[in-house]
């Protein structure tokens, strides 16, 4: 007889096959952040699931922060790190800091990625002109060397994945002076994922997707329409950071984006749970309500 476990894995191989053919050769860009990039053990378990996406037929694009390392790197140099409406103040020195720690952990993830066999290339938005940004200010307020996006050259990005290659972006983007700007993660994975035509994005963060109530886990909503989600926003039941994230998510949608995913990074595997299961284990965002009730196509 065979044992459980082993059929239990094939109908689990089963439940994916109608996904990885509707998906493949289909862009995804992932922004990775939060938690699962200062755990170990859960960094290793996201690039496992970004390789294996690879490795069935997606193409894979990471979008990485490191907000939580470049705190700790302005600490470590005796400087105070700023927030303004949840914006980093970023000054000559700390946008120093903020580039060489985000290269720095732009390589880690490159190095983790080729050591399970695929080829990747680690690349900021200010290479071939990747990001175009303007200064942005919080509320009129002047906040240093933080950029708000004007233009995508996907171009670079195209070029990669043409040559089969993975590639990792860090948030770095240049003004018209070629000036270096810090810019937000959700913001720089929202704009690459419109200018590719990316099928999904996919935002992992520390929260298990999107609450109807934000104070009660117990009612995290599976899938959610773009005017649901506009409601949801209006009527004051998601707060804080949730409100600019499911504004990239609509952004997104609207500007070609198929569909969005909002997942808890700090489950291991939450991607492939995600993508390749019936059920899911997030938030997806959709277009409309056809697409909802035909989700499992």
């Amino acid at each position: 007889m065979v044992n459980q476990k082993y059929l239990d894995k094939a109908e689990v191989l089963i439940e994916a096959l109608p996904y990885i053919q509707r998906f493949n050769r289909k862009i995804i860009v992932v922004k990775y952040g939060g938690s699962a990039m200062i755990d170990d053990e859960l960094k290793k378990n996201v690039i496992k699931d970004v390789v294996l996406l690879k490795l069935v037929g997606f193409k894979p694009i990471i979008v990485h922060g490191g907000g939580k390392e470049i705190s700790r790197w302005v600490g470590k140099v005796g400087m105070q790190p700023r927030f303004v409406n949840g914006l980093r103040v970023t000054d000559e020195d700390t946008m120093e800091i903020a580039e060489m720690v985000l290269n720095k952990v732009n390589k880690e993830l490159v190095s983790m990625v080729e050591s399970l066999g695929v080829k990747a290339v680690g690349i900021s938005g200010k290479d071939g002109g990747l990001l175009q940004v303007d200064k942005k200010y919080s509320d009129g307020e002047d906040i240093g060397y933080v950029g708000d996006i004007r233009k995508v050259d996907p171009k670079i990005l195209n070029d990669l994945l043409e040559k089969d290659f993975l590639p990792i972006v860090c948030p770095v983007g240049a003004d018209d002076e070629y000036h270096s700007y810090n810019i937000n993660a959700d913001d720089a994975a929202s704009a690459i994922a419109e200018a590719v035509k990316a099928e999904k994005l996919a935002f992992l963060s520390d929260i298990e997707g999107v609450y109807y109530d934000k104070d009660d886990p117990s009612t995290l909503i599976s899938l959610l329409t773009i005017d649901e989600a506009k409601s949801l926003m209006e009527s004051g039941h998601v707060a804080g950071g949730m409100i600019p994230k499911l504004q990239n998510c609509i952004n997104a949608i609207n500007n070609g984006v198929n569909r969005v995913h909002i997942l808890d990074g700090r489950i291991p595997h939450c991607l492939l749970l995600e993508i390749f299961t019936n059920k899911g284990i997030g938030t997806a965002i959709l277009r409309n309500e056809e697409e909802k009730f035909n989700h499992e196509d």
